[in-house]
């Protein structure tokens, strides 16, 4: 008898982003990825991307142009940085962003408010850090989490491979997690 070759996380992540991923296997996933430090967190930009579930905020973040994070060190984290139609990447205060209307507005209004970006840009854009990492369990592992500084959310992240980690949304009164993928 031939062993089976374990799938790996990148494996598997890949196969949960083609189609019919579910809170139930992501979180599968999710749980048996390990840890990653603070210290282990590679410092700059790193790319965003949804993983739909069928969460209420799958598809507005990509729709409102999410770019996705940067971490500059421990206490120097960008937790959403978007992309204006020209591609320019800048940093915006979550406290700006209207979370509670996800799930309430169809994405093609989402849409249309990315078309003015470069009008709200400068209302929603800041320069300083609003968010730091910290170790955190989690689940059962210890591993970096990135606490914002004026909102009850945490982002806690596993690590698929040396390039990409997997996060998960933790937002006080969300009932259903929200996953998320970050490259570099």
């Amino acid at each position: 008898m031939v062993a089976e070759t374990p799938v790996t996380g990148t494996a598997e992540l890949a196969a949960l982003q083609t189609g019919g991923c579910t809170a139930e296997r992501a979180w599968a996933l999710f749980d048996r990825l390990p840890g990653v430090r603070v210290a282990e967190v590679t410092t700059g930009r790193w790319r965003g991307e949804e993983l739909d579930t069928g969460h209420p905020f799958d598809g507005m973040l990509v729709a409102s142009g999410w770019y996705g994070k940067q971490f500059d060190g421990p206490d120097s984290v960008h937790p959403l940085l978007f992309a204006d139609a020209a591609g320019a990447v800048f940093p915006v205060d979550p406290r700006r962003v209207p979370l509670s209307l996800a799930g309430k507005v169809p994405l093609s209004g989402v849409r249309m408010l990315r078309s003015i970006l470069p009008v709200l840009g400068p209302a929603l854009r800041t320069r300083k850090y609003t968010a730091r990492l910290r170790d955190i369990e989690y689940r059962g592992e210890v591993g970096a989490a990135m606490v914002y500084d004026h909102l009850p959310i945490i982002d806690h992240f596993r690590r698929v491979d040396a390039h990409t980690l997997f996060g998960v949304m933790d937002l006080r009164g969300m009932t259903e997690p929200y996953f998320f993928v970050l490259r570099r």
